[in-house]
């Protein structure tokens, strides 16, 4: 296999990446509080949007809901993060990954300093980080080579969901500047760790394509989607309409998801991750397809 566009583009985001190397400990402003009374997400991005509940809630539950929201999204993060740390440590300087290893350090070294500031805000500004609710969408791989690839293509999928939030609300502009700041420090990292996600998912894809199995692909295309469903569901927590003063938040969550209005938010959060994996014919279709039905 023909590795030379890997490794041109491995080299150049790791000098991309030490040029524009910064200190997450001092990067940030941190302000002593910020108002339950504003914006903390963009409103079109709460899980209530296009629903009879935006219409219904007034400004003040929206921007309450928003920070709490807000701080949902951040503990996603989090959680994502430490499970692609423990996945790419595990994975670095060892056979088969010699060619990434050198952007792994500065991928990992990053990834490091991402939960720190997400953790900070979480802890300074809503009190708490809210638990890893998620659960397995399958059982553990034993073939290496299928969960190296699972690893990386969950990874990119989480990556692509949040950068979608990151470059929204780094340019909103009606958003406390601090959190415009978070978010957009968080994609100019994160571009970098797509472009790599999209490389390595390809290269470790094409191996299992080769082998001509129809059902490994047929499973894999099954995984994949339902990954992407159980991403999106995990941005709708009942803790979090709870905390917002939300009555009844399990049956608030339950009708939210079944909302045909949310199906076209759930398209365009993952709109430019399912485009990248059905034109490598790794899925078959966007997962909310068939809720658009």
């Amino acid at each position: 296999m023909d590795t030379t566009d890997v490794v041109e583009t491995l080299d150049n985001l790791v000098a991309d990446a030490t040029d524009h190397h910064y200190s997450p400990y001092t990067r940030f402003d941190w302000v002593d509080e910020l108002a339950e009374e504003q914006w903390w997400m963009t409103p079109d991005l709460l899980t209530v949007a296009g629903t009879r509940h935006a219409r219904e809630l007034d400004e003040k539950q929206l921007m309450r809901l928003s920070k709490w929201e807000s701080v949902n999204f951040f503990s996603l993060n989090i959680h994502g993060i430490r499970e692609l740390l423990i996945e790419v440590t595990r994975r670095i300087h060892t056979r088969g990954f010699e060619l990434p290893s050198e952007f792994f350090h500065r991928f990992l070294g990053e990834e490091n300093g991402h939960m720190w500031f997400f953790a900070q805000f979480c802890l300074r500004y809503g009190g708490k980080i809210y638990p890893d609710k998620s659960l397995p969408v399958a059982t553990p791989e034993e073939d290496a080579a299928v969960a190296n690839f699972l690893v990386f293509a969950r990874i990119l999928i989480f990556e692509e969901l949040v950068d979608h939030f990151n470059i929204r609300m780094g340019r909103d502009t009606t958003l406390h500047p601090l959190i415009r700041e978070v978010n957009q420090v968080h994609h100019d990292d994160e571009w970098r760790h797509i472009i790599m996600g999209r490389k390595l998912v390809g290269l470790l894809y094409e191996p299992l394509r080769e082998r001509g199995d129809q059902e490994l692909r047929e499973r894999l295309d099954v995984y994949l989607r339902r990954y992407i469903t159980a991403s999106v569901q995990s941005l709708y927590n009942p803790t979090v309409y709870r905390d917002a003063g939300l009555p009844e938040p399990f049956a608030l969550r339950e009708e939210l998801l079944r909302d045909p209005a949310r199906v076209a938010h759930h398209e365009t959060f993952f709109k430019r991750i399912t485009r990248f994996l059905v034109s490598q014919d790794i899925i078959s279709a966007s997962p909310f397809q068939e809720a658009a039905a």
